[in-house]
């Protein structure tokens, strides 16, 4: 709305050449400042230096923003607007910027120059430097309730059942969730994470699939980041449920058909927690994927039987 040429009340119109160069992600007069991953990820284009080091294997993409990217920001923010309604600086994560490339935007945030305008955007800002924070003005942004988000995911044409368990999946962030990444395979998908607790769990008299038919079916397609977080979100709703609490992550029944009316005790549990904190160190490392979701489901099945002992 900012850099729209002719806003409405609701926002931008979406229409003018302005929002079509906002959508293009090549507007003139806006920088959105990404940690190389998350650019790569979103389609957002990276400096042409970066970009080369990164296409000649010279090093890997950066999961924090980088301070030569803060300064050709920076640069940015001193130019002429292009189109005459000010500039923007978008900021995301936040609090992925390390204290050097904090420090180094203090005196910009304290003193914007002429109309440009910055927007940081943050899940967790408090772990932001209070020195950035208190040279912003803070406004918080609540996550839908799950009424909303259903109804919302409902009209992107999701099934019911595909919308709870989406909702859930993602703890109730759906927009995150890896099944709101391809809608075309939501079917699939609710699939892989329904069969995903029986399939890891097996059964404590070893019966159920093999660990590579784990791997082949429940996990098939899945990078190692993305196996590492539904363990982990696995192993939290059993030790929540160890706990008498209720799950977050996968539906009562579905825990409870994996489960066979085993119970599982809380060290045990504890125990493979630890041992997914460890591997998560680890996640981004160029492991070959399917060797290391079976070792993943393989270590998940020896505490889990540990745990029904």
């Amino acid at each position: 709305a900012w850099l729209c040429d002719a806003p409405t009340a609701d926002g931008a119109c979406g229409q003018c050449p302005s929002c079509h160069a906002f959508g293009v992600k090549a507007h003139p007069d806006l920088r959105v400042l990404l940690p190389e991953t998350e650019a790569l990820a979103q389609g957002w284009p990276l400096d042409e230096s970066a970009q080369r080091d990164i296409d000649d294997k010279k090093r890997k993409p950066s999961r924090e923003i980088r301070i030569e990217a803060l300064r050709d920001t920076i640069e940015f923010a001193q130019r002429t607007s292009g189109r005459g309604r000010g500039q923007v600086v978008l900021i995301y994560p936040a609090d992925r910027m390390n204290h050097v490339t904090a420090n180094a935007l203090l005196k910009t945030l304290e003193e914007p120059p002429g109309s440009t305008r910055f927007v940081l955007a943050a899940e967790a800002a408090d772990r932001l430097p209070a020195t950035v924070r208190s040279r912003c003005h803070s406004h918080t942004l609540a996550w839908p309730v799950a009424d909303e988000a259903l109804a919302w995911l409902k009209a992107q044409g999701m099934s019911d059942a595909a919308a709870q368990a989406l909702w859930l999946q993602s703890g109730g962030r759906p927009m995150t969730g890896e099944g709101a990444r391809d809608p075309a395979a939501q079917q699939a998908w609710l699939q892989q994470w329904q069969a995903l607790p029986g399939a890891v769990l097996g059964g404590s008299d070893g019966s159920g699939p093999s660990v590579a038919q784990v791997v082949d079916t429940a996990l098939s397609g899945w990078s190692p980041p993305a196996v590492l977080d539904a363990l982990h979100k696995l192993c939290h709703d059993l030790m929540a449920l160890a706990a008498g609490g209720p799950p977050r992550f996968f539906a009562a029944e579905v825990l409870a058909l994996a489960l066979r009316g085993r119970s599982l005790t809380l060290p045990a549990l504890a125990a493979w927690q630890k041992a997914l904190l460890q591997h998560a160190r680890h996640a981004e490392h160029p492991f070959a994927a399917g060797l290391m979701a079976e070792a993943l489901v393989t270590q998940a099945r020896v505490h889990l039987n540990s745990a029904s002992r």
